[in-house]
């Protein structure tokens, strides 16, 4: 992708920058999830849609790092908003996995992308436990840790492993479980982490081939879906494709990613 005044030198700054400033907030986390000092807990879309002050206090902070860093550039943050500017804009999820947090389930990270024109150029997914950073810049390939990265090949649909999510809404789950019980029949087994950036830099590195979840925010998808497209993954965001899904995010190897939209059609993902 060509963006006017940018190239891939200011890529590679700005994926420098996401992965400074995520690993900064990622150690914030960590402190907190260590200590299980998660402070006050508060709701948002639903009952089981929780934000905690962890979650403020990481985003905060990124946000006054990037003020810092790129005092010109706009923030779009899962908890305190914004919009996309005509410029650079840094699309911010302070936990990704917030739950997981709460339960201590070690299954959680934080998200930093810039985008362009609403297209992801630069991001990094760092997880505060484990301390993986996974990084991507537009057209430089993506890497966990300094190893570059590269999607799965699987032979057929039936040994495709495939990771999937679940919104808050309980109407929407009850749906969703019903399109996942259509699929699994079709695919070698479904997984399912609780992270939607996790899950797309899994299949980046080839642990799972493939990944569909509907109502994604764009901070939920915004690096972790440029890691997965730069190590190989057919790429399907939402708005793209109302078969599939008029919100769905879909990220897949290429040796499966033709049939097995095919089959997330037929099981109903378009109606999820």
């Amino acid at each position: 992708m060509t963006v006017v005044g940018l190239d891939e030198s200011t890529f590679t700054g700005l994926k420098d920058t996401a992965e400074l400033v995520a690993a900064e907030a990622a150690g914030l986390v960590r402190t907190a999830w260590e200590s299980l000092r998660t402070g006050s807990v508060a709701t948002k879309s639903s009952d089981t849609d929780v934000v905690t002050a962890v979650d403020l206090e990481s985003e905060r902070l990124i946000r006054a790092r990037l003020a810092a860093l790129r005092p010109e550039d706009d923030i779009l943050g899962e908890e305190g908003g914004g919009v996309a500017g005509a410029g650079v804009t840094w699309v911010v999820d302070p936990i990704d996995g917030t739950t997981n947090f709460l339960y201590g389930y070690p299954s959680f990270a934080v998200s930093v992308a810039a985008q362009v024109a609403g297209v992801s150029v630069a991001g990094a997914v760092v997880e505060p436990v484990s301390g993986r950073r996974w990084t991507a810049a537009r057209g430089q390939g993506s890497w966990l840790d300094g190893r570059r990265l590269s999607v799965s090949a699987p032979e057929s649909l039936e040994l495709t492993l495939v990771g999937t999510g679940f919104a808050y809404d309980a109407a929407r789950r009850v749906r969703q479980g019903r399109f996942v019980a259509e699929l699994v029949g079709r695919v070698r087994d479904i997984r399912r982490s609780g992270a939607a950036s996790l899950e797309l830099c899994s299949v980046a590195a080839g642990w799972t081939d493939a990944f569909v979840e509907h109502g994604l925010g764009r901070w939920d998808w915004a690096a972790g879906a440029l890691v997965a497209e730069e190590a190989g993954a057919v790429v399907i965001l939402p708005g793209t494709d109302d078969a599939v899904g008029v919100d769905a995010t879909f990220v897949a190897a290429r040796s499966i990613a033709v049939p097995l939209r095919a089959a997330l059609i037929e099981a109903g993902s378009g109606q999820v």
